[in-house]
């Protein structure tokens, strides 16, 4: 499945659909559907509004209504970044998109490093602007935050055996072959946690995953979505699909391997 999904790589992917979901962000939409689309004017953008109170859904619509590479996606309700990513994910395959970007709505993901993204998926499944490889750089954070997403990451990369330094960035390309080569249907995850899971999804599935120093910025406007809650699923999920992956791993070892030792993922 992975040597099929890269064989068709070797290109800037063709149509690429920039998925932004967004809760009470009115303040912020415009502003980044236009950074985006300077950034690409060959990109579409689909913002996918879990029906914000601040009327975040009547901007895009807006938006929408005046360039035809934006596209509003209603939803009834807040279900969390997992779930509007997925409902992305579906909407542009029904409508034949080559390649998926995830981007907050924020600013907090430049859509000026778009370009360089997009040139990283000629050669790969997956790419993830990481915050956490050489010639990166993060703005405007506190200590705290530092501390605890690149933590965070150590230990996912520790617990799943992922050669991935950022597994909880945000801001990613993922080629239209890649998603089809996943198990969607099964992520249950959000916030942080869903990010995780489907970087241990590509990692599992074999793809090339492929990182990209970004430069990430705090938000200027709006309040932060992040809260203990979600650290907490994210550090309980890592746990227990570490568990799962090392159970997998032993029973492997028992019905006997080539060389008849246990595989660590």
């Amino acid at each position: 499945m992975a040597e099929a999904v890269r064989r068709g790589a070797g290109g800037r992917p063709g149509r690429v659909l920039v998925v932004i979901p967004t809760y009470d962000e009115a303040d912020n939409v415009a502003a980044i559907v236009a950074r985006v689309l300077r950034a690409d004017p060959a990109v579409h953008v689909l913002v996918a509004d879990d029906n914000s109170p601040d009327g975040t859904g009547v901007v895009a619509d807006g938006l929408a209504a005046a360039d035809g590479r934006v596209h509003v996606l209603h939803r009834p309700g807040k279900e969390g970044l997992g779930a509007a990513y997925l409902a992305g994910f579906a909407w542009a395959r029904r409508r034949g998109y080559d390649a998926v970007v995830e981007m907050d709505a924020d600013g907090s993901h430049a859509p000026e490093d778009l370009p360089r993204l997009l040139a990283a998926a000629r050669d790969a499944d997956v790419v993830i602007g990481s915050r956490w490889t050489a010639g990166a750089r993060v703005v405007n954070w506190p200590v705290r935050r530092l501390l605890l997403s690149r933590c965070g990451n150590l230990y996912a990369r520790w617990a799943l055996g992922m050669p991935v330094s950022d597994a909880t960035g945000g801001y990613r390309v993922y080629r239209g072959a890649a998603l089809a080569a996943l198990d969607l249907g099964s992520v249950c995850s959000q916030g942080y946690s869903f990010q995780v899971e489907l970087s241990r999804l590509a990692h599992r599935a074999g793809l090339r995953i492929v990182e990209v120093p970004i430069t990430f910025a705090e938000r200027e406007r709006g309040a932060s979505k992040m809260s203990p809650r979600i650290v907490v699923e994210a550090l309980w999920r890592i746990t227990g699909w570490a568990v799962q992956d090392r159970r997998a791993a032993w029973r492997r070892g028992l019905h006997g391997t080539p060389d008849g030792q246990v595989r660590w993922p």
